[in-house]
């Protein structure tokens, strides 16, 4: 048997049941408070802990039927063990008490061994209820880490398909359009830095694009040393995706016109775009990552490779997409780097709203 204390409540409207109540249990080791009466019993359970209640059932203006019925209807008190103590020995108002949600049920007179027998397992079960408990609470918190951090690699539809079984996941999307940006100069600025500098800065700057990427809608696929890869149109289909990409790539221009390193040294980028289809999805088995696949993606990579240092360059198929809103300069027809001869367009910005 246990010797479990805890911090039990009386409550009776006779003050000599209280006072017998409360001497027999403080000689057990346990904190007594009193009530005279079930509305003062309420009170007190909503506004401090307890671990258990012996109730009376005969009481003015709220007896204990009342009483018990509130506190399992009380989502924070509804597993608090009560035990009822009542001189009525009839079977239907034990019945009545255990269908309300009685831990026990005790007559008057009690037997006070019976008693103490009777209130060191109802602390013990809270006990073992508390421990399962925090243990679940805890079990949650850990839960939900995991899932901020598969939310974090994977785009939430994706994620629940891995969940459910699917090892590989490969998906066909007709038009969607691809960003990639690079940092301008890395390679010197990469020697110019202290390496801790050097990944603060890119953490700072990759951080305010995520920010944009979420801002206008569009999945983020991934980081590569300084390249930054964004899509617009997947896993869910958006109608407007060139023009989410064109808005984040016009305010991802204007984030990094604010960046400076410690030297004071400007920082720029070089932004590439293109529409088509692509294919993505998951595969493998370990270190997984959702990507994307297709022609679309290596032209939209070359749009970024064969740019202009500070510019956002686009192929003619996203041009055609995007010429009644936004502004462009015509760059020519510049080679390709796999493709050959290909004519693109510099974004300059948003046209004016009539």
């Amino acid at each position: 048997m246990t010797n479990e204390r805890g911090h039990v409540l009386v409550v009776d409207d006779v003050e000599t049941n209280r006072e017998l109540l409360a001497r027999r249990l403080r000689r057990q080791g346990h904190t007594v408070t009193i009530a005279e009466n079930g509305i003062q019993a309420l009170e007190l359970l909503r506004s401090q802990p307890f671990d258990l209640v012996l109730l009376d059932i005969m009481m003015p203006q709220m007896d204990g039927f009342e009483v018990l019925e509130q506190l399992k209807a009380d989502s924070e008190l509804r597993y608090l063990p009560v035990v009822m103590i009542s001189a009525l020995d009839d079977l239907d108002s034990v019945v009545r008490c255990i269908e309300l949600g009685a831990e026990d049920y005790l007559f008057k007179p009690f037997n006070p061994i019976l008693l103490q027998a009777r209130i060191r397992a109802c602390l013990e079960k809270k006990r073992l209820r508390d421990q399962e408990q925090a243990y679940l609470e805890k079990l949650q918190a850990e839960q939900e880490k995991s899932e901020k951090l598969l939310l974090n690699i994977l785009p939430q539809a994706i994620a629940d398909r891995l969940k459910q079984g699917k090892s590989t996941i490969a998906d066909s999307f007709a038009d969607v359009t691809v960003l990639f940006a690079d940092i301008v100069g890395f390679t010197k600025l990469a020697a110019q830095l202290d390496p801790t500098e050097l990944i603060n800065l890119l953490n700072d700057v990759f951080s305010v694009f995520d920010n944009l990427a979420d801002l206008h809608g569009l999945e983020k696929i991934k980081t590569i040393g300084d390249a930054y890869m964004v899509v617009g149109g997947l896993p869910t289909p958006k109608a407007n995706h060139a023009e989410a990409i064109a808005e984040m790539a016009l305010d991802m221009q204007d984030a990094v016109s604010n960046v400076k390193t410690k030297t004071g040294e400007a920082f720029s980028i070089r932004i590439g775009i293109h529409t088509g289809p692509v294919v993505a999805g998951v595969i493998g088995q370990k270190k997984f990552t959702y990507d994307l696949w297709g022609d679309t993606v290596n032209i939209a990579s070359r749009m970024e490779s064969h740019g202009v240092a500070g510019a956002i360059q686009l192929t003619t198929t996203t041009f055609e997409l995007l010429r009644d809103r936004y502004l462009f300069q015509k760059r020519g027809t510049i080679f390709v780097k796999d493709k050959g001869e290909m004519t693109t367009y510099l974004l300059l910005g948003k046209k004016a709203e009539d």
